[in-house]
């Protein structure tokens, strides 16, 4: 087996460079030492920076992302179950961002 590139890791980052390379006509191969089905089903992060919504965009994968994600000018903090404080990211960055899970993500990118 020969290919341009090799990629050590199957999650969200090496996943998606895949992808991308693919897109550009550049072969590649991802090694992972865990299953498909623990790098699909392992939850982690879950907010995503406006660039990366846009660099998934552009790589084909917003359709889900845009229908199931929810976009947020900003966070609070809870104390005592009221928001006590309202960080506005949008006012302050520029941008918004978004919740959308890392497992979506890998889901979106293994279809």
């Amino acid at each position: 087996m020969s290919t341009s590139v090799a990629i050590v890791g199957a999650g969200p980052a090496g996943t998606l460079l895949a992808h991308a390379l693919d897109r550009v006509g550049v072969d590649s191969v991802v090694v992972e030492r865990s299953s498909k089905a623990h790098v699909l089903e392992r939850i982690r992060a879950g907010v995503l920076e406006w660039g990366t919504v846009e660099f998934l965009r552009t790589q084909g994968l917003g359709e889900r992302m845009d229908a199931e994600g929810h976009i947020h000018d900003g966070t609070g903090i809870v104390w005592g179950g009221r928001t006590s404080y309202f960080i506005d990211i949008k006012k302050h960055v520029g941008s918004q961002f978004m919740a959308y899970g890392q497992t979506q993500i890998q889901e979106d990118l293994y279809a």
